[in-house]
């Protein structure tokens, strides 16, 4: 089903016939009162973590705080539907990733439809997955990774951190893109993936840079290929995974969202804010610690961006019948 990308671009724009004293009122108006970012996950998980980076700086700029409120459950589905039920006054905002442009598949049935119920702010950083094996593995590139898999078919244990996790869906990826054959093996989050990854009881894993490089850098793990375009600052000596599979494209994106009907002006206001957010040198520094890049962006065009996370992530899991747990 191709996604219809425009309706982020109606989002983001469909306020700006609001009567000019509305948004006049409005401008004059906000913030006046502290704001809620939902996160969908629990306090300490990574998606928290780059949260609460940035939410600091946010308050500072818009002149009153900016609280994080962890609401897991259901992939984030929960976080998700909260928001979309809550009054469109800028007031509560939804911390956006990867499980939003998944979870339009993933699951048969939602009480939201993402591309129609949230309008876009805009992005915040992007964060490749990592190819990771076990240091002993006989393979120490993507091309020797592919000629071993398909020179032993199915005996290759493809860990990652859930079923319909962008681990899970960056492994099928590779899967489709290659025509290799692996078991996939899914755990409960990243430790005890990691586990047994290092103890040699599955032979490959895709993970976050912020969640591998400890292991990386200790050489518990050997990491043979990076999922984003360009090669990781990072991990600058690592080839992509798209120097071997062409087109192979798998990274972590997070954002910020509102209730559709969000007033124009307060989308700008908090895209504004936010991009100025990014520009800061601390912030910047802090996420490349994480191996991560910042991503200012326009509201159209984050929506845009997970437009196309949407279609790409579909056909996997249509491909591969990934069904939630």
């Amino acid at each position: 089903m191709k996604i219809p990308r425009r309706r982020f671009l109606r989002l983001a724009g469909g306020a700006a016939a609001l009567p000019a004293v509305s948004c006049v009122a409005w401008a004059q108006a906000y913030p006046a009162r502290p704001i809620r970012v939902v996160v969908g996950f629990p306090a300490g998980s990574g998606v928290d973590v780059v949260a609460r980076v940035m939410t600091p700086l946010l308050s500072e700029r818009l002149g009153q705080p900016v609280v994080v409120e962890n609401r897991p459950g259901a992939a984030s589905n929960i976080a998700t539907e909260g928001v979309a039920r809550s009054a469109p006054d800028g007031y509560t905002l939804l911390w956006v990733g990867p499980p939003v442009a998944i979870n339009a598949t993933l699951y048969e049935k939602l009480n939201f439809d993402f591309l129609r119920d949230i309008a876009p702010i805009g992005g915040v950083n992007r964060e490749p997955n990592v190819m990771l094996v076990n240091p002993s593995f006989p393979a120490k590139t993507v091309p020797e990774f592919i000629a071993y898999a398909k020179a032993n078919p199915g005996k290759i244990s493809m860990a990652s951190v859930g079923n319909g996790s962008v681990s899970h869906v960056a492994g099928e990826l590779f899967k489709m893109m290659t025509g290799v054959e692996m078991v996939h093996v899914p755990y409960r989050g990243g430790p005890p993936a990691v586990t047994d990854l290092i103890g040699g009881r599955v032979q490959v894993l895709f993970l976050t840079t912020s969640a591998a490089m400890a292991y990386i850098k200790s050489g518990q793990i050997r990491v043979i290929g990076v999922g984003t375009e360009t090669r990781s600052p990072a991990l600058p000596d690592v080839p992509t995974v798209g120097e071997s599979v062409p087109g192979f494209e798998a990274s972590n994106f997070y954002g910020i969202g509102v209730p559709r009907d969000t007033p124009a002006d307060i989308v700008v206001r908090l895209n504004k804010e936010l991009n100025a957010t990014l520009a800061d040198p601390a912030i910047i520094a802090r996420f490349s610690d994480l191996g991560a890049t910042t991503m200012p962006s326009s509201p159209a065009e984050f929506g845009m961006l997970v437009a196309a996370e949407t279609e790409k992530w579909a056909k996997v899991i249509r491909a591969g019948s990934i069904k939630p747990d």
